[in-house]
Order: structure tokens, then C-alpha cells, then sequence
């Protein structure tokens, strides 16, 4: 009885760590790219551009396109950010993403579309469309492509 109940424990206890790493290995691409966006999001709406720019991958090879101009570089896409949206006589707003749908390429490479409103404490509300390229690397997965058009 004892050694049926030993085994029964053991049995459990195998299933219970096998349902727990099989729940982690399952987190879809999709959603851990859902989740940078959040916590994109999230860093924005609290005034954070560095940890916005966690999303981005830290590279001089990252490429922004907006505004019929492309930058390279996540430096440049900081101090791009910076100017714009922290500089005198300007906000950074509420910022919502919407409409993201997300198309895997490959198992580390996928392309993201969706929209985004930011909202601005004199009412405006300038808002666009995005285009980016999803990468993971061995830290998760950044943006390596971001083409962003916004009124």
C-alpha cells in the first residue's frame, strides 16, 4: 500500500511538472509579442521612454522609418523620441495600441500591423498606423523594424 501510494505521489508530481513546463514552452510567439506591446504601452503612459524603448532591439542596425525619413539606430530612435515628445512645449499623451494583428514569418520573425491614438492633454488626438518587425533573440523579442505614418 505504502509503495502504490509512493508511486501514485511520484506519478502526480511528474504530470504537475510536466503540465507546468509544457504550459511555459506553449506561450504563443503571438502573445509574448503582445506582451512587449503592453509593456510598451505601459512605460509610455507613465512618461518612461527608456523602458518604451525596452521593446526595441538595442542595436545600431535598427531602422525607423517616419515622416519620408529613416533613421538607424536605437540611439537615434531614442534621441528621435526624446525631441519629439519630452523636448520644450511638447507631451508624450496617453498612447493605445489598436487593431494589432500579428503574422508569423518564421518561428523567430514576425510581422505586426495596427494603429495607434495617443491622446493629448489640449484634446488633440494625432494618431496613424505602424508596421513592424518582430525578432527574437535570446533576451525575447524586439522590434527590429518600425514604420510608423500618424497625422
Amino acid at each position: 500500500m505504502r509503495a502504490r501510494m509512493k508511486a501514485s505521489s511520484l506519478l502526480v508530481f511528474l504530470l504537475v511538472s510536466l503540465v507546468a513546463a509544457f504550459g511555459e514552452s506553449t506561450d504563443s510567439p503571438a502573445s509574448a509579442i503582445r506582451s512587449v506591446l503592453e509593456q510598451q504601452q505601459a512605460a509610455w503612459n507613465r512618461g518612461d521612454l527608456e523602458g518604451f524603448m525596452a521593446g526595441y532591439w538595442k542595436s545600431p542596425e535598427l531602422t525607423f522609418f517616419s515622416r519620408a525619413q529613416e533613421s538607424k539606430g536605437w540611439d537615434a530612435a531614442l534621441d528621435r523620441y526624446k525631441k519629439a515628445y519630452q523636448g520644450s512645449g511638447h507631451e508624450m499623451g496617453k498612447l493605445e495600441f489598436a487593431n494589432v494583428r500579428i503574422e508569423m514569418l518564421a518561428p523567430d520573425a514576425a510581422f505586426v500591423r495596427g494603429e495607434f491614438h495617443l491622446t493629448m492633454s489640449d484634446g488633440k488626438t494625432p494618431h496613424g498606423l505602424f508596421t513592424l518587425v518582430f525578432r527574437k533573440f535570446g533576451d525575447g523579442w524586439k522590434i527590429v523594424h518600425d514604420h510608423s505614418a500618424g497625422e
